[in-house]
Order: structure tokens, then sequence, then C-alpha cells
């Protein structure tokens, strides 16, 4: 059993049982954000969680030992995104990938921000004249070294 299958069996059971990622995050006891993307083949459980996880989506011992292999990171297959939702985080990041980019280094010098110590939170705003999205990426900036 590879991770991709692994990814599979979670999603399938997942709409078996009816469950939201938030109920699956709530059980390991985490963020739904990180628990999501680890389902999806992001991230590293550790036992403790993956077991917790094979427990709640019936995963075949296989299944959680897969669960706590570093995976292959980076999930979007090509240059461009097709789905139309990813489409428009790609279209965002063309439009005001520079202006990022050009407040960051204004703000904090040359350096990145980490996908590594980061957090992100996703919510819903609700709005009359339709719903809103709010996405909070908070990642730790790194600034590049000298040498």
């Amino acid at each position: 059993m590879n991770r991709l299958e692994v990814t599979d069996l979670i999603v399938t059971n997942k709409h078996k049982k009816n469950l939201s990622w938030s109920d699956i995050a709530q059980q390991i006891g985490l963020s739904k954000e990180w628990v999501t993307a680890g389902c999806l083949g992001q991230m590293t459980f550790n036992a403790e969680q993956a077991a917790s996880l094979g427990k709640l989506l019936d995963l075949p011992d296989e299944a959680v030992r897969q669960l706590q292999v570093v995976p292959y990171k980076g999930s979007l297959p090509g240059a461009v995104p097709t789905d139309p939702l990813l489409y428009r985080f790609y279209e965002l990041l063309q439009v005001y990938g520079t202006t990022i980019k050009a407040l960051i280094h204004e703000e904090f010098g040359d350096g990145i921000m980490s996908a590594i110590d980061f957090s992100m939170d996703i919510q819903r705003l609700p709005d009359p004249k339709g719903d809103r999205v709010e996405i909070v990426l908070n990642g730790k900036f790194l600034p590049y070294k000298t040498y």
C-alpha cells in the first residue's frame, strides 16, 4: 500500500462515515488544517496520531504505518492547476505575488516566510452580500544568512 492509496482510503472512509475534516481533527487533537494536510498525504503523523486516525477511519495496519512515513510533499501535478479553486490561488499569486514579496522584504528584509514553522486558519465569515472565506497564513520569517 502506497501513500496515495492510503489517502484514497481515508477520503473514502471519511465519506462513508459522514465525517468532516473538523470532526477528524477533533479526534486527533490538532487543527483541521494540519490534519487535513496529513490525511491528504502532505504531513507525517506520529504513532499515536496515526493509530487514532486508523481507529476512527477503520484503516488497516499497513495504512497506519504508512501515515508515519515522511511523505513526498507537493501535491499539485503540473505547473498551472486546473481545479478552479486552486487556480484562483495561482491567479492570486500571479497578481499579488510581487506585492506580497515587496511588502515582506520592506518590513523584514531579505528572506522568506517559512512553510515549516507555520500555521494556517480557514474560517467562514457570514456576510449579507455573500459569505466570505478568511485564510490566515502565519509563518516564521527566515532571513537569508551571509557566510
